[in-house]
């Protein structure tokens, strides 16, 4: 039942965020592919299960995991949401994050950025969440800057 694979993803965000991340993983592996099933790949709760899954990832150390279902949940969103929603552009923000960690910074600044104009349009410039992709941007920049000079 719907419900009850929301729910299941629910628990295993819970999961992810008490630091319990196998668990979360083994949890989302399973949901999502049960909600991609039954409700479809275009689904929200098919695409917040993956999204949730793909944090999990990133968590867990598994970049490169992170990053492909990152690249594919931002895809979708995009198709199925739009560009400027408020799920595509968390998704542009878990993306670039994903880059970021895989040492990807070129790739990662474009999607911070990306993410922060569309931020900006949608919440304005005050909001707490464009300020949090403001300083990811910026984060993201110096460290490049750093290895350029290096």
């Amino acid at each position: 039942h719907r419900d009850t694979l929301a729910s299941q993803s629910n628990l295993a965000e819970a999961y992810r965020m008490a630091g319990r991340t196998e668990n979360a993983i083994r949890l989302l592996e399973r949901s999502s592919a049960d909600q991609e099933r039954i409700l479809g790949a275009a689904s929200p709760d098919t695409l917040a299960s993956r999204n949730y899954l793909a944090l999990a990832y990133t968590q867990a150390g598994r970049i490169e995991d992170a990053v492909r279902l990152n690249e594919q949940v931002l895809a979708d969103r995009e198709r199925v949401l739009g560009d400027t929603h408020p799920d595509t552009l968390a998704s542009q923000n878990n993306l670039a994050l994903a880059y970021y960690g895989a040492g990807r910074l070129k790739d990662a600044i474009h999607r911070f950025e990306q993410a922060l104009a569309g931020a900006e349009q949608l919440l304005g410039p005050d909001h707490p969440s464009v300020a949090t992709t403001r300083k990811n941007l910026a984060i993201a920049r110096q460290r490049a800057e750093r290895q350029t000079n290096s």
